[in-house]
């Protein structure tokens, strides 16, 4: 019989003899205005980069974890809370930062854009981007931005995180200038119509919306409870 091999534990002075490096979160936030899907950045208050275009992002701080910190964040930038939110990646190249060696846990988050206030638009000095025009970026933000888009298109095709963007109550027609803005390209308005009514996740309602046309059209709301008993039979969105 083999003798078991005992590994003597390290104490917790081992870990002095490693490197310290600052973690940070970067939180790539979009929104869609009807028309176009969107990316929220700011003008950079500090160097280095000092007046450059920006992600909103922050140290973590000691006592908080780093969901934690990407709440807060993302809470003093837009004043909101319970906003979807999805860690996106790890970045850590060396010298991906010229102020130190700091690594990012980046995050992504879907608002509706007419929630976020003017105000705090000119508190933090911020914008809305088109992506398809997405200004000179500090650092690998650019990198972040198009990796977070990505990560969009895939989940939307099999989770409804695009509602996120969306008012509580939106026609059809606003839910496919969604998924155009998207995945950017055209849709044939009477496949998408059938097929997202068919799979029975939206509830009609008696109003419409007639600023678009005298006839109007009908309002739709997202059923989550049906979704998450679909969701279960392995039901693909779009």
């Amino acid at each position: 019989m083999k003798a078991e091999i005992v590994t003597p534990k390290k104490s917790i002075a081992e870990y002095k003899q490693y490197d310290k490096f600052l973690l940070a979160v970067d939180c790539i936030i979009f929104g869609f205005d009807g028309e176009q899907l969107k990316a929220l950045f700011i003008k950079r208050a500090f160097e280095p980069g000092l007046g450059k275009w920006s992600l909103m992002g922050g140290f973590v701080k000691h006592e908080e974890g780093v969901e934690e910190a990407a709440q807060r964040i993302l809470n003093q930038l837009t004043g909101l809370s319970n906003i979807y939110m999805e860690q996106l990646s790890c970045f850590g190249e060396v010298d991906r930062d010229p102020g130190g060696r700091v690594v990012s846990i980046a995050y992504f988050a879907l608002i509706n854009i007419t929630d976020y206030g003017d105000e705090l638009m000119k508190e933090h000095n911020a914008k809305w981007f088109d992506l398809k025009k997405v200004p000179n970026l500090i650092f690998d933000h650019k990198k972040m931005v198009t990796l977070a888009k990505e990560r969009l298109q895939q989940k939307v095709a099999n989770h409804p995180i695009g509602f996120a963007l969306l008012p509580y109550k939106f026609t059809l027609r606003q839910l496919q200038s969604l998924y155009e803005a998207i995945y950017e390209t055209t849709i044939d308005k009477r496949n998408f119509t059938r097929k997202i009514l068919d799979i029975g996740i939206l509830n009609k309602l008696d109003e419409k919306e007639k600023e678009s046309s005298k006839k109007g059209s009908f309002y739709y709301v997202f059923d989550e409870k049906k979704y998450r008993q679909l969701d279960k039979e392995g039901m693909k969105l779009i």
